[in-house]
């Protein structure tokens, strides 16, 4: 089974058109003139657009210095009328990117980059919809997870805990012969074709967050290709692009929805 991601993220969407539309803006920030980062702004754009909400972007060049980047940063976490900020990564390796998150209000940081954010990351919430909408259970089952970046494997991980029968960490120094074993395995590698169908357990789900982008073709972690000559199918996985990505940008609006005053 192939998940639809779009199909997920506009049924969340829709869950928030009930609501009161926030008074408040939702913030952007990127520095440069990241490709990837301005087509996620895009994305998150016409989910605010849709809801009304008032979206604000910006853009500072790369050669803004972390000092001047921070106090920018600063002055929308204590402006009144700003509910939430997003900051777009990756930041220019000139930047200190801890010095950027911790400028950052925990009680606005919906991407939860600041150290004291009081939201729970976006990625874990697109884990936690994917597997409520097929009522797939944890509590009995291997999982893998493949990497440990800061948005996307490691707040997994610290999520899983003890809600599965045994975790599995996986990256760059262990390899993935242990992807055998896993009922579930959860990627945010960013490395086309990284994980081949044959690596994989026989009925394993996949919840691939992978993003990379070459010679103009858009893949995930995980090797679509090869899944239609594969003699040992996956339960389901997440295609990319149209898997996580929608659910992941319509989480963060939940986010933005949770703590940001309503009109009455």
């Amino acid at each position: 089974m192939i998940i639809d991601g779009r199909l997920l993220a506009a049924e969340i969407v829709a869950g928030l058109k009930d609501k009161l539309t926030p008074s408040d803006a939702l913030a952007v920030i990127i520095v440069g003139e990241e490709t990837d980062a301005l087509s996620f702004i895009r994305q998150k754009k016409k989910v605010a657009q849709e809801l009304r909400i008032d979206f604000r972007v910006a853009q500072f060049g790369g050669d803004i210095t972390t000092i001047d980047l921070c106090q920018e940063i600063e002055k929308l976490s204590l402006a009144g009328d700003v509910g939430g900020i997003i900051v777009e990564l990756p930041l220019p390796g000139t930047i200190n990117r801890d010095a950027v998150f911790a400028s950052i209000h925990g009680r606005k940081d919906i991407g939860t980059l600041a150290p004291y954010s009081v939201f729970t990351a976006p990625a874990v919430l697109t884990v936690e919809s994917i597997l409520a909408k097929y009522s797939f259970d944890l509590s009995d089952k291997v999982v893998a997870v493949v990497g440990r970046g800061l948005l996307i494997g490691r707040p997994i991980i610290h999520w899983l805990g003890n809600r599965c029968d045994r975790l599995i960490t996986l990256h760059s120094q262990t390899g993935l012969d242990q992807l055998k074993s896993a009922d579930l395995v959860i990627t945010g590698v960013g490395k086309a074709g990284l994980i081949r169908p044959e690596m994989l357990k026989p009925g394993a789900g996949v919840i691939d967050f992978g993003y990379d982008a070459k010679d103009g073709k858009i893949s995930g972690d995980l090797d679509t290709q090869s899944l239609t000559t594969n003699n040992e199918p996956l339960d389901f996985y997440t295609p990319t692009p149209g898997g996580t990505g929608p659910i992941l940008v319509a989480e963060l609006f939940r986010n933005f929805y949770r703590l940001v005053p309503s009109p009455q």
